[in-house]
């Protein structure tokens, strides 16, 4: 095989590596360790039923930031510093706590349940431009200068909590 075709194959394979790892969701993303508060010991010593308590810890991973893109009329790229996405996740929590019929023998629990909602985060980035120009054929192949320029890409924070409550018998 002659290594222009080896080249062209490994081009192909590798594009179509990377758009389907883009296409593939994040596995990572909704990782969560479980993280259980024992009360049973407090409860068997008091002699009363205490709260059931539950949490849930997201566990954060970096994503790959966007490269930087090169525009026209620009020595510096548009994003000198990228952006870093990280992934993660709010803490969750689960709670049950007895009611003491306040509200009737059919209500003598309530529940709490906030599961761990899905985080996604974009650190700040940085953009800057260099005080000269491209090179300018009117003036002989050399920059003029200019006034430089910077700019901050602004970090960006994106989640949808949820929680509900409950009450009932024996929950």
């Amino acid at each position: 095989m002659k290594s222009t075709t080896r080249r062209t194959l490994a081009a192909v394979v590798t594009g179509v590596a990377a758009a389907v790892g883009v296409a593939a969701p994040p596995a990572a993303a909704a990782v969560a360790i479980p993280v259980p508060v024992p009360l049973d010991g407090a409860e068997t010593a008091l002699g009363m039923e205490l709260p059931e308590v539950a949490g849930e810890l997201p566990v954060p991973s970096a994503g790959a930031p966007e490269g930087p893109r090169y525009v026209e009329g620009r020595l510096l790229p548009e994003r000198t510093l990228p952006q870093l996405p990280v992934h993660g996740g709010l803490p969750g929590a689960d709670v049950r706590q007895p009611l003491p019929r306040v509200l009737g023998d059919d209500f003598d629990h309530a529940v709490v349940d906030a599961p761990a909602a899905g985080l996604r985060t974009l650190a700040p980035g940085l953009s800057l431009d260099a005080p000269l120009t491209a090179p300018n054929p009117d003036a002989l192949g050399l920059p003029t200068a200019k006034l430089p320029q910077v700019g901050l890409l602004a970090p960006a924070v994106q989640t949808v909590p949820a929680a509900g409550l409950g009450v009932g018998p024996g929950l």
